[in-house]
């Protein structure tokens, strides 16, 4: 008969050593002998470290049966949870008898962890005693052999030759095993510091994480010669002193070793030590894959390098090279975007009665350049149309767009043309141009003096207005659909208050949106930034007022979006003026 099997969880370690242990109170409940028991433990626990080395979750089963009358068995099988079949690698159930087994089911609860600790002492204790029974026997054995048969020495002699032979293997299997395990450290600080020189596109940061991973552990002291900075004659610099073997690299292309005594590294060269460094060894490595762009020089943080370090140290610098070279390309591309939009933001106009005043701040962080932009110009009937407008994307193909719709806007407007209408010109136009792209932006037409001011919004964030009396209100009528939408919309136009001495704020998303926060926080803090302005703050220094207005909203130096802002303010009518608009 057959008892239910008990089943224990093996998570952990400590899993592990409890199921161990209630194993080990049924065979000693079960009278088992202590030698069966040890090999049967033995085994169990071998089979344990193994599951656990897998890693996941496992479970242990019992299963206590009668073989006879009073004999039984106790079988052990190890499986994965919610595996029906056990997955010891093929290997079958361990099974040990126990000469009077417990009755009923498997205990689930063993001997307490210290206990058992105990118990396994007192298991071994009993070994020991029948290994020195055993060893005594052969002692006499022996001496009895040693007087019957001389040729006993030579089987003495050659057994402890077969010792020997087998602690120069135990002596290099854990030679090998210390060697696999450092070539395993090797390569996974390659991965890891890959990954960290490669995750930034500054060459500053890849320069900086390359010396903190290296030093003091793989170098006492780090040299990086970059060959662009001697060329550089936009900035002061000193003559820098290299070493003879960072000269030999960078003239060859390949590592060189320096040193009082060879290296004998493999794929490097060996020249006499150098006289920067005269007593410890220097390792020159080429920086770049496809082309060279410098010299990257080790000082050994020991009396020599090891060649297996070398070869991880070779492999990280032709790494870091690559990740210089991207991040230089990265920096290009940048400039070229940065210089491209603000070569085509447009100077604003001189308008009587009205001040301008507009900013534009690239991202300080990714490829976020090129699509924000502003515009302001008069049209032919005399009123002021200023836009502002965000294209989706960047880079230099936003920056590309961006100057396509600023000129077609300039063209749409000159027929007097209202903001709504100028808006859906520009949504037919990008629609069939660059189906591929969208844009938001928000024109206003309004004419000094007037009370009033016209606009349209394609999903562009809401105009801000600070009124005469210093109220701020937001334009917050529904925009339209974003420009470019494969949709047909024809944009309506709104009209709201703007009497002289107010100002009137346009902006992008990058101004008030954060990623944690949203937009509406931004907005808030940009009406309270635009209400603590004064009006003689506003008439007397504009672009001072348009400064006070970004400081509290970019407070951080790190801004992963374009920045565009267009402050316009309408002139409280002076003198004779106000007279006739009183009377």
């Amino acid at each position: 008969m057959t008892a239910i099997p008990d089943v224990w969880k093996i998570a952990s370690a400590t899993d592990a050593a409890l199921a161990r242990a209630a194993v080990d109170r049924v065979l000693t409940d079960g009278e088992t002998p202590a030698l069966e028991r040890a090999r049967f433990l033995t085994s169990l626990t071998a089979r344990l470290r193994h599951c656990l080395g897998r890693g996941g979750e496992w479970e242990l089963l019992l299963h206590l049966r009668h073989t006879t009358h009073k004999d039984g068995r106790l079988d052990v099988s190890l499986r994965p949870v919610g595996s029906a079949l056990a997955a010891s690698d093929g290997e079958p159930a361990l099974s040990c008898p126990v000469p009077h087994p417990p009755s009923g089911h498997p205990p689930r609860a063993g001997l307490p962890l210290p206990e058992a600790l105990l118990h396994a002492d007192e298991n071994t204790a009993a070994l020991l005693s029948l290994l020195d029974e055993q060893e005594h026997l052969i002692r006499l054995h022996r001496e009895e052999l040693h007087d019957t048969n001389q040729g006993v020495l030579a089987l003495h002699s050659d057994l402890q030759a077969a010792a020997r032979a087998q602690r120069e293997l135990l002596d290099a299997e854990r030679a090998a095993r210390a060697e696999a395990e450092r070539a395993r450290r090797l390569l996974t600080f390659l991965g890891d510091a890959s990954a960290a020189i490669t995750a930034s596109l500054s060459p500053t940061a890849v320069l900086r994480r390359l010396s903190e991973l290296l030093i003091p552990e793989y170098a006492a002291d780090l040299d990086v010669w970059l060959f662009d900075e001697d060329h550089d004659d936009e900035r002061p610099h000193r003559v820098r002193e290299h070493s003879a073997a960072a000269v030999a690299a960078a003239r060859t292309g390949r590592p060189q070793h320096a040193a009082p005594h060879p290296g004998n590294l493999p794929g490097i060269g060996d020249l006499p030590p150098s006289a920067l460094s005269p007593e410890r060894p220097l390792l020159a490595i080429p920086l770049g894959a496809h082309s060279l762009l410098g010299v990257l020089t080790l000082a050994a943080p020991g009396p020599r390098f090891d060649p297996d370090t070398c070869v991880m140290l070779v492999e990280l610098a032709r790494r870091a090279g690559i990740a210089l070279d991207n991040a230089r390309r990265y920096e290009r591309y940048r400039d070229t975007a940065d210089t491209l939009q603000r070569a085509q933001l447009t100077d604003l106009p001189a308008v009587p009665g009205l001040l301008l005043a507009a900013r534009y701040l690239p991202a300080t962080q990714g490829l976020n350049i090129g699509g924000d932009w502003y515009d302001a110009f008069l049209q032919p009937d005399g009123s002021l149309l200023a836009v502002i407008g965000d294209v989706t994307g960047h880079g230099l193909h936003a920056a590309v767009v961006m100057g396509q719709l600023r000129t077609a806007l300039r063209a749409y407007a000159v027929d007097n043309s209202t903001p709504g209408q100028i808006l859906t010109r520009l949504h037919h136009m990008l629609r069939h141009l660059q189906p591929d792209l969208y844009a938001t932006a928000l024109a206003a037409r309004f004419r000094p003096g007037e009370p009033e001011v016209v606009w349209a919004s394609a999903g562009h964030p809401p105009a801000v207005v600070r009124g005469a009396d210093g109220t701020v209100r937001v334009l917050g009528d529904k925009p339209g659909v974003m420009l470019g939408i494969p949709v047909t919309y024809t944009y309506a136009d709104h009209v709201a208050d703007l009497q002289p001495g107010s100002s009137l704020v346009l902006y992008t998303d990058g101004l008030v949106e954060r990623r944690a926060q949203g937009i509406d926080p931004g907005i808030e803090r940009l009406g309270r930034a635009l209400g603590a302005l004064s009006a003689p703050e506003l008439e007397q220094d504009l672009d001072a007022a348009a400064d006070a207005l970004l400081k509290p909203l970019l407070h951080d130096s790190e801004r992963d979006d374009d920045v565009c802002l267009l402050l316009c303010h309408t002139m409280t009518p002076t003198g004779p003026e106000r007279r006739t608009e009183g009377a």
